[in-house]
């Protein structure tokens, strides 16, 4: 969920104490050891939801007034923002700007729990989702389980080009980047300098964009009087894409707008290129007939997702459809066909425009679909029909630096230092509480006043054997 997009509409188509087993059963959680069932210890309607990301905390806080229990699971104790993760990769924000503890967001919020754990599947007839130790039955389950990076069969590049989803991906891609200038200070020999001061980003969705013009950036402005070495100013980066021009879903004038840009950044824009294989120390792209090697130590990952393994245990359970990212193919009302209790929203959830094209995995959609889910768990409390789930597209933005960025508002289509002003704005809105507004707030008045990052911290293993040289020597 890399850019968050701002009219219309499109259609969706296709042993324990007796006061903590009574707390463990008023949310309808069963211990796997033979515990009590906790069916009838409470008359309120029990609705699951897995996942505390957009989605699935916008379906929990939708229903804050309805006469039911929420159980909200998620392996992470906290709300990760996620348009603004490339930030904390390039030292812009710290992690705690973007994230909120759930318990912190629902603590106002008396029928909502809070459950940590790792869903590892569902037993759909006996309306159950299995939690580590537990089983939490439920009447209503709303699944909102993210996406993961897709490396299209080729797993083993994983470790040499991260992606950017957790909280760990970014400060692992800042260790990697900071990194690179640290080690490039220490060595003397041009050719190994230059491979360290060479980027590469692979993928030239909003991702990709905004995360090569932050490293420019950082590269040309943030570090350009901390060496004495080298001069963080001829670090090169690239940009790679496998369709004709980058922000393909954008209209073309803003995607050549947007490479404009970049390449007043310094950045290389390199379309119709595709990644053929990446080593340790190297990148080798692929265009027709012609190849190129590109030597670098520092690949950074924004080309393709799939969907959360718990698709395909649901899939399995009930005999939904998958798409070829492993999304749950879903009705109108966002159920699974022959299960009505079932909701799946958010990136898990394949649903259709009106030109029959799946709706794009970003903020919007997952926040609509989440209060989608809640009216319609309200609706059928109340024996009402409730109509299909309609997206309200209300347009898409990605920034590309300093007073830079595009917006496609529909009709209204601009970039530029405005449209870098209306990015801001949405973001600071869209952060879920007041404390991450102001944080980031600041943070971003004093980068733009000093174009200094503050959260400039290598952190993780920096041992000598994490280095990729050491003495002017490669490691093997």
């Amino acid at each position: 969920m890399a850019a968050v997009p701002l009219q219309g509409q499109q259609h969706c188509g296709y042993g324990l104490t007796a006061h903590r087993v009574s707390a463990l059963a008023s949310q309808g959680v069963r211990p796997n050891n033979g515990g009590m069932s906790a069916g009838s210890a409470s008359k309120s309607h029990r609705v699951v939801i897995v996942g505390g990301g957009f989605g699935g905390l916008h379906a929990a806080r939708s229903l804050k007034r309805a006469p039911v229990r929420v159980t909200l699971i998620d392996r992470r104790n906290f709300h990760l923002f996620q348009p603004l993760l490339y930030q904390v990769a390039t030292g812009a924000l710290s992690p705690a700007d973007i994230t909120s503890p759930l318990r912190g967001i629902l603590r106002r919020q008396s029928n909502a729990f809070v459950m940590l754990g790792e869903v590892s599947g569902f037993n759909v007839s006996k309306r159950e989702v299995l939690v580590e130790t537990q089983r939490v039955e439920y009447e209503t389950l709303i699944v909102a389980a993210g996406l993961h990076n897709n490396y299209f069969g080729n797993e083993g590049w994983e470790k040499h080009a991260p992606g950017l989803k957790t909280i760990e991906d970014a400060t692992d891609i800042r260790r990697r980047i900071l990194g690179a200038f640290e080690r490039a200070e220490r060595e003397s020999d041009p050719v190994l300098i230059r491979e360290l001061l060479t980027f590469v980003v692979i993928g030239g969705g909003p991702t990709g964009v905004e995360l090569a013009g932050a490293v420019a950036e950082v590269a040309k402005h943030t570090l350009r009087h901390d060496f004495r070495a080298i001069d963080p100013r001829s670090a090169r980066i690239e940009l790679i894409e496998g369709a004709n021009r980058i922000l393909p879903l954008y209209p073309e004038d803003l995607s050549v707008r947007a490479q404009r840009s970049l390449e007043n950044l310094g950045i290389q824009v390199r379309t119709g290129w595709m990644v053929s294989d990446i080593q340790r120390a190297a990148v080798t792209i692929r265009r027709g007939e012609e190849t190129e090697t590109i030597a670098t130590h520092t690949v950074l990952w924004a080309a393709g997702i799939r969907a959360s393994p718990l698709g395909q245990a649901l899939a399995e359970q009930t005999g939904a459809e998958l798409d070829a990212a492993g999304r749950i193919l879903v009705r109108p009302d966002l159920t699974l066909p022959g299960h009505p209790e079932i909701v799946v929203i958010g990136d898990l959830a394949h649903c259709q425009d009106k030109q029959g094209q799946p709706l794009p995995g970003i903020a919007p959609v997952a926040m609509q679909q989440g209060q989608y889910a809640a009216k319609l768990v309200k609706a059928r409390l109340r024996n009402r029909a409730h109509p299909p789930f309609r997206y309200r597209y209300r347009g898409q933005m990605a920034t590309i630096g300093r007073a830079a960025a595009v917006a496609d508002l529909g009709r209204l289509r601009f970039g530029g230092y405005f449209a870098w002003l209306l990015w801001l704005f949405v973001h600071l809105l869209a952060l879920v509480e007041f404390e991450n507004r102001l944080l980031v707030f600041v943070q971003w008045t004093w980068n733009y006043i000093t174009r200094n990052r503050s959260a400039r911290l290598i952190t993780g293993d920096m041992s000598t054997r994490s280095l990729p040289f050491v003495s002017g020597k490669r490691n093997e």
